[in-house]
């Protein structure tokens, strides 16, 4: 079984990093790539279970792992503590798939050079600081282009033509 490539999208708050996230799946569903997104969720009390639903029940009854089936999706929910989980854990779930997304993980993936990112950028300011903490970068694309500030890495405008501007960036998506 092939490898996927894994690539973060990577970005402030509010940047536009799930929009790039949406707009790239979709595309390459559309080519017949199967993708898995990881979405980091920094909230320290988030959690996805609700208060009073039975999957809820179970593990306030001490259920490390809760599994819901439903007609159309499987969710897996698994009560542990994420403080020292590694990506490589969180990658080993998406297994089967040819590309993987991940959202945030900033100090997991800044300097991992087997982790590609595609950095949504405001600001020049934001460029500058992305070049400092993240290698490799596959791409700029977000509200500021920077084109003039690193005219080697593209820049691509993926809320203008999406499937024009995946693939330009020098792999094959």
């Amino acid at each position: 079984m092939k490898k996927p490539l894994v690539i973060a999208v990577v970005g402030s708050k509010s940047s536009g990093k799930t929009m790039t996230i949406e707009i790239l799946t979709r595309e390459l569903t559309r080519r017949g790539y199967k993708i898995a997104a990881i979405k980091h969720i920094p909230e320290p009390d988030f959690t996805i279970d609700k208060v009073g639903k039975d999957t809820w029940r179970f593990a306030q009854s001490g259920a490390k792992t809760i599994i819901s089936v439903a007609s159309n999706e499987i969710a897996t929910i698994e009560k542990r503590n994420t403080e020292n989980f590694s990506l490589k854990e969180i990658l080993k779930k998406c297994k089967g798939h040819d590309i993987i997304f991940v959202e945030g993980f900033r100090k997991l993936v800044g300097k991992d050079k087997s982790i590609h990112k595609i950095v949504v950028v405001k600001s020049a300011e934001e460029a500058s600081e992305a070049i400092k903490n993240f290698e490799p970068i596959l791409a700029f694309t977000g509200p500021y282009s920077t084109k003039a500030l690193y005219p080697k890495i593209p820049y691509l405008d993926l809320l203008k033509n999406p499937e024009k501007n995946c693939g330009n960036c020098g792999k094959s998506c």
